[in-house]
């Protein structure tokens, strides 16, 4: 780098011949003393050692020579000024390079001015001084500058004994960034260790030449295209203005910028770099974080990220951060649909035999058909077997039958590995553009993680478990927003996200006009702080269910959700004999702290609905407390129901179900247990009928009498104050939701009795 060549810069003043006029005695600023004329200064035509020069006289204690030219001085440029000196006649001086430094409009700029000082100890003998100035302070530099100084007005300071004659040669100023090149770029290029960058000679050795000299600089691979013929690893920062080309299965590890923008440059495209940087990521031990730079890249088909990473196993923690992925427009993203007869038994709950055409069942296909419940899925299939492993048990297809496959696209597709454990994805946006769904997880795998991600537009899903891939998973703060929301509700089809194992936590999440938001498989989840609402524009509308819960023991719990324009459904649909037979059934559920609300629905709506799939069940373990409920525009007749179109409750056996704490507006008849009522007997009878049916969640009985209080005196025929205790029978009518008090004798007054719909622990 040369800035007198590259930007045309004048540096070198004019020789002493040209003239004395146009060289200052004092600090070379405009107006300054010149040596024109001067006695003390003359011009010597031919020097036997400078040709032309100056001679010149010391009289003053420093005796100053400055170029009354402004020499440009800039960030980044180093000059050197050099002059030679010979003492000819009296006192022997001591010589230093100097000047003056200004600011564009002349004022002084306060660095320093003088170079070293050098002696002349004898006559005749030519010595050679010079110092380098510039902004920098480098290893080097005389004059560190800064940036403040725009020129400077240069020349030699003679110091010592006064009355010396010296004889000085033209001044040289000279541009020796040069010098520093090295240094301040801090490169090593290829090149200069033998690469070609011709596309087919594997320039590897010339890599790794380079990367060992570099030793803490930055590796250059300048313009070209090289061939890396397998997998090299930069020990070194890496700057790409060429390309490189490797085998498929080879990779490009760049230990310390490992980027998106390293691997675009380096690959010569976001799409094939964001490629190279994912399939590192899973063999990085320097880092664990692949930042996408937050870039942009275009995907053209999805990425099956086993295959890219050659594994199908890996337990270390890996995250794909910042940045946008977007699907393209391309037939790459077009569902895969297969119908094939196959046969079912309960005994193999999780395997479809003598499936036909098994070959073509792509694994990750979503199953449907009669008696095939939501989200089951092919984890694995056996052609020579005939045999198709599925996610899920089926609730009423044994028999053989005809099945629907239909395998969905997904942008980053992990089905391939058979276990993955603690992959993060963080603060990216899934632009799915109604093309291609996002995420398909591993077969296997614990603690997946996605936090802080837009999931925008989903074809069918945003995320999808088709087998053990969601254990422990975690989702927060994430947005999912629907590609179907100008839809009516009833006829939306896709599904944010489900699971088939246990231990979720979905917090902080917000999800809009989905057909479904989560339908669950596993217990022991938990979702906290949520906003999903799936309305539309449509008067008197139909809702779907928002989150599903497809085990009934699902030990669940809701706190602090916001659930809007949908219901929470619990069903057994994944069990393939769904009729109670002494497993646990509906119980382990909590919902508390959230906000119920839902506009311009029938009076039909409810916001909690338990639909078995087969007879026996019973409630046994159900918290519903510190919620509201709130309808707008419109009124609702109550918040729970039984969807009773497979099968009903066992009411008899409820156990722990506790709704208590709830507020209700828009809401007909509110929901209560334990509940305390008051009933007011106006005239005598032996038996009082409480009832307390309309009040008891999902239909329930009237199964305990917690207490009854008297309030205020009870009375006989005869008007007198009685003292007496009743006794209570339960589950009376022809609904079992009433209670009888049975009195000693016929009496009447007020009494506050709290009953109960189940049996407390």
């Amino acid at each position: 780098m040369n800035m007198a060549i590259t930007d045309g810069l004048v540096l070198m003043p004019p020789p002493f011949s040209a003239g004395l006029g146009q060289w200052s005695r004092a600090d070379g600023t405009p107006g300054s003393a010149t040596y024109a004329g001067q006695p003390n200064a003359a011009l010597v035509p031919a020097d036997q050692d400078f040709g032309g020069c100056l001679e010149l006289q010391k009289t003053d204690s420093t005796q100053r020579l400055r170029y009354m030219g402004q020499t440009p001085i800039r960030p980044g440029l180093y000059l050197r000024v050099t002059a030679r000196i010979k003492a000819v006649a009296g006192s022997l001086p001591s010589v230093r390079i100097a000047a003056y430094a200004a600011r564009a409009n002349g004022a002084a700029v306060s660095v320093p001015l003088t170079g070293p000082s050098t002696p002349l100890t004898s006559y005749g003998q030519v010595v050679t001084v010079s110092a380098i100035i510039g902004s920098g302070n480098r290893q080097g530099v005389d004059m560190v500058w800064g940036i403040e100084p725009v020129y400077g007005h240069f020349g030699l300071d003679l110091t010592g004994a006064n009355g010396g004659v010296v004889r000085i040669d033209d001044l040289v100023i000279e541009d020796v960034t040069e010098v520093f090149h090295r240094k301040m770029l801090d490169v090593v290029d290829v090149r200069d260790y033998g690469a070609l960058g011709n596309g087919s000679t594997d320039d590897s050795a010339a890599f790794a030449a380079a990367d060992d000299a570099a030793n803490g600089r930055t590796v250059l691979v300048s313009d070209g295209t090289y061939r890396l013929a397998s997998s090299f690893t930069f020990d070194n920062a890496v700057r790409f203005e060429g390309t490189v080309s490797m085998p498929a299965g080879a990779r490009l590890t760049c230990t310390r910028n490992y980027d998106l923008n390293t691997y675009a440059a380096a690959f010569g495209g976001e799409l094939e770099g964001f490629r190279r940087g994912l399939q590192t990521l899973f063999y990085f031990t320097d880092h664990v974080v692949f930042d996408l730079s937050g870039r942009s890249v275009q995907l053209s088909a999805p990425i099956d990220v086993a295959a890219l990473s050659g594994l199908t196993s890996l337990s270390s923690r890996r995250v794909l951060t910042n940045g946008q992925i977007n699907a393209g427009n391309s037939a790459a993203w077009d569902t895969i649909e297969v119908t094939s007869i196959a046969s079912y038994s309960t005994n193999n709950a999780t395997t479809l035999t003598n499936v036909a055409n098994v070959a073509n069942i792509p694994v990750g296909s979503r199953v449907s058909g009669t008696g095939v419940g939501r989200e089951v899925y092919v984890r694995a299939k056996n052609v020579g077997a005939g045999t198709v492993t599925l996610s899920a048990p089926l609730w009423a297809a044994a028999g053989t039958r005809t099945f629907t496959f239909r395998r969905y696209k997904y942008m980053l597709d992990f089905s391939g590995f058979d276990y993955l454990a603690r992959f993060e994805l963080t603060d990216l946006d899934f632009n799915c553009a109604g093309r291609a769904s996002a995420i398909l997880l591993p077969t296997s795998g614990l603690t997946f993680r996605i936090a802080d991600c837009v999931f925008s537009g989903p074809k069918d899903r945003g995320i999808t478990s088709i087998g053990s891939g969601c254990q422990g998973m975690i989702v927060d703060q994430c947005q999912f927003l629907s590609n179907e929301q100008e839809l009516p509700a009833q006829n939306r089809t896709t599904i944010a996200m489900n699971s088939n194992a246990n231990d979720l936590k979905l917090r902080d999440n917000r999800v809009v006009r989905f057909a479904h938001f989560a339908v669950m498989g596993g217990n022991g989840n938990m979702f906290i702080g949520n906003h999903f609402f799936q309305g539309d524009d449509q008067t008197d509308g139909l809702r779907q269910a928002g989150v599903v819960i497809t085990n009934t023991n699902c030990k669940t719990i809701f706190t602090g959700n916001y659930i809007d324009n949908c219901w929470i459904e619990w069903t057994n649909e994944h069990d393939p004999e769904p009729g109670f037979d002494g497993e646990f059934s509906f119980g382990a559920l909590t919902v508390t702290g959230g906000i119920f609300t839902v506009n311009d629905v029938a009076p039909a709506f409810r916001w909690l609905v338990i639909k078995p799939r087969g007879p026996g069940h019973f409630i046994n373990g159900l918290s519903v407390t510190g919620n509201v409920f709130r309808t707008v525009n419109t009124s609702i007749d109550r918040v729970e129901k039984v969807d009773t179109s497979q099968a009903g409750l066992d009411h008899s056996r409820a156990r722990n179900v506790v709704f208590d704490g709830n507020t209700f507006n828009g809401v007909t008849q509110i929901t209560m247990n334990p509940l305390t009522l008051e009933h007011n007997q106006s005239s005598t009878a032996a038996t009082w009928t409480v009832d307390g049916g309309a009040y008891l969640p999902f239909g329930g009985q009237a199964l305990t009498v917690a207490s009854v209080v008297a309030e205020g005196p009870l009375r006989n025929n005869g008007n007198a104050v009685t003292y007496a205790t009743p006794y209570a029978e339960v589950a009376q009518g022809a609904g079992e939701d009433k209670i009888s008090l049975k009195w000693p004798e016929p009496l009447k007054g007020k009494v506050q009795v709290t009953l109960r719909s189940d049996t407390p622990a």
